[in-house]
């Protein structure tokens, strides 16, 4: 069994187009750096380069990031039959803030990360860059950044339509919707009517909504449009084409976010969870929390889990006193986020007054009830949330509702 003097720490720290490494013995003793670029000749001229120092020492890489620009090197390392440890960046930082004077540099956070390593390569996880959740990861990123432009694009679309047909909201019940776009790409003003009757305008429609729009709807819409009576200006033709581009795209998003979704739900299939059985979870959700949490056995309970996501508090205490203070800034905030936009829907009443979750909802105000602030009752929901969703995802089980009775009793504990 090796012990901590038979190996040599080299600390790696990330970026995207090159990586800056640091030699360490168990001593702290540093032997040599090396930058080298994020690709296949960096990978082994890395490799090379530890092998003139080793002797009879053991490599033991230590990198921050293994699941994004540092993935490759960690794979690369691995396949090398390597022993590679996943250094948390918290720790890192706290190393780099516990020197009198602190430095911040790509060799100086090497040095710190290569400290870390040589001290806590017993505690560290091992490097797991798993194909799945990277993928996943990546789907999910890929969506919500589509969902993002979207809507800039639908603002912008509401801008560009108001000014040609002032009564447009009377148009469709949904602006989004396929045959809204085929409308406005295919008539971006007024002046493209001219001459359209009824019927044309009809058959239109029916194509494009799949035979769900009949001929009122173009008689409202020609109605409206004479009634508005706008006027065309110069340089028509530009604005036009924004509108036209603008539908253009909007569709094309639509359609893009529709196949990532497809993926997710397959790639879900393979895993055997049932996180859309709790209420208000849809598939993209299920998807956000696998994506962020990763292989749920790499936590130990759920308490792992909350931490993880910083939901669970923090403890500040010294001479016996003290309290608990929430946990800010760390964790996974993309993880924290999709939990609370979770608890929002939770505890969120109907228009038919009643709560979508009304156990949830009556353990919230329970919490409010106890001198809570409201912020500190939706951690508590978040809390509570965690520790489903760990269960569920270590058991593969579905959500089962508990009975109001024993939700009471929790709530009193």
């Amino acid at each position: 069994m090796p012990q901590k003097t038979d190996y040599v720490y080299v600390g790696l720290d990330i970026h995207k187009e090159t990586h800056t490494a640091v030699l360490m013995t168990y001593m702290e003793e540093r032997l040599g750096k090396i930058k080298i670029t994020n690709n296949i000749a960096g990978y082994r001229r890395l490799q090379a380069y530890v092998d003139k120092f080793r002797g009879e020492l053991i490599p033991l890489y230590g990198l921050e990031d293994v699941s994004h620009y540092g993935r490759d090197l960690a794979i690369y390392l691995l396949d090398q039959d390597y022993t590679v440890k996943e250094v948390n960046s918290a720790l890192s930082c706290m190393e780099r803030n516990s020197y009198a004077t602190v430095k911040k540099s790509d060799e100086w956070d090497a040095q710190c990360i290569s400290a870390v390593l040589s001290r806590r390569s017993a505690i560290l996880p091992d490097a797991n860059p798993q194909d799945y959740y990277w993928t996943m990861k990546h789907l999910v990123g890929r969506r919500d950044a589509l969902v993002k432009n979207t809507s800039s694009l639908i603002q912008q679309f509401h801008e560009q339509i108001q000014k040609q047909y002032p009564s447009y909201k009377q148009f469709f019940h949904d602006i989004e919707c396929q045959t809204s776009l085929a409308f406005f790409e295919r008539f971006p003003s007024t002046g493209h009517l001219n001459g359209v009757t009824v019927e044309e305008l009809g058959a239109f429609l029916r194509e494009k909504s799949h035979n769900t729009c009949s001929d009122k709807r173009a008689e409202l819409i020609l109605k409206l449009v004479e009634q508005d009576h706008t006027k065309e200006r110069e340089y028509q033709s530009g604005r036009d084409l924004i509108l036209q581009s603008i539908s253009r795209q909007v569709y094309f998003n639509q359609q893009e976010i529709k196949q990532l979704e497809r993926m997710q739900g397959e790639l879900l299939k393979e895993l055997g969870y049932h996180l859309e059985t709790i209420p208000g979870i849809s598939t993209v959700t299920a998807s956000a929390l696998v994506a962020h949490i990763g292989d749920i056995k790499r936590f130990k309970n759920a308490d792992k889990l909350a931490n993880y996501a910083g939901v669970a508090p923090i403890c500040h205490s010294s001479a016996g006193k003290g309290k608990d203070l929430q946990n800010k800034g760390m964790g996974n905030r993309n993880l924290y986020n999709v939990l609370y936009l979770l608890a929002m829907q939770q505890i969120q009443i109907n228009r038919d007054g009643k709560a979508r979750n009304p156990l949830l909802r009556a353990y919230f105000e329970c919490k409010v009830s106890q001198g809570k602030t409201k912020i500190q009752a939706m951690i508590c929901i978040m809390r509570r949330l965690v520790s489903i969703i760990y269960s569920m995802m270590k058991n593969q089980t579905s959500y089962r509702k508990p009975e109001l009775e024993d939700q009471k009793e929790q709530m009193i504990s």
